[in-house]
């Protein structure tokens, strides 16, 4: 099963896109052998309309456009939070189940269209604060990674 990051924005070059990168080389090496593969991001342009709901309607159907066949999880501040091992199991379900994807939408500045986040499989949240775009990414990347160490049985997650 292949594995998206879809965001909206471009990350600079810097310490987060290297931290991103490594996370995601890790997952993508320890999940190999489970059957997940591909942990790619793929960066879209903001939209450049004047109003924020054109703006994230504009961007909703350049994500749609660019998505792998298979889930959608919309990372969303009002969606549901989970633990990194219900994380790891629902990942686990949907390969299971067959999806040959699961791409994770991060949105723009104005966030992710709602209509886009209603048709998701999963609204997921890490907090009910709001992170930047660069944060938020390279807490995805690391609980990819840690989900793929919980499915194999590595020593990386070592939660209760």
């Amino acid at each position: 099963m292949r594995i998206a990051i879809a965001a909206v924005g471009r990350m600079k070059s810097g310490p987060e896109r290297e931290l991103v990168a490594r996370y995601l080389e890790r997952a993508g090496a320890s999940g190999r052998p489970l059957a997940l593969t591909g942990f790619d991001v793929i960066e879209l342009g903001e939209s450049r309309a004047g109003a924020a709901a054109t703006r994230k309607s504009e961007e909703a159907r350049a994500l749609r456009a660019a998505l792998p066949e298979g889930a959608l999880v919309a990372l969303d501040e009002r969606g549901k939070s989970m633990g990194s091992e219900a994380f790891a199991r629902q990942l686990e379900k949907w390969r299971y189940t067959g999806r040959p994807a699961v791409s994770f939408i991060i949105g723009g500045a104005d966030g992710i269209d709602p209509d886009l986040v209603r048709s998701a499989d999963l609204a997921l949240s890490f907090s009910p604060m709001v992170w930047p775009h660069q944060l938020v990414r390279i807490m995805l990347a690391e609980q990819l990674y840690r989900a793929v160490t919980i499915l194999s049985g590595h020593p990386y997650h070592r939660g209760d």
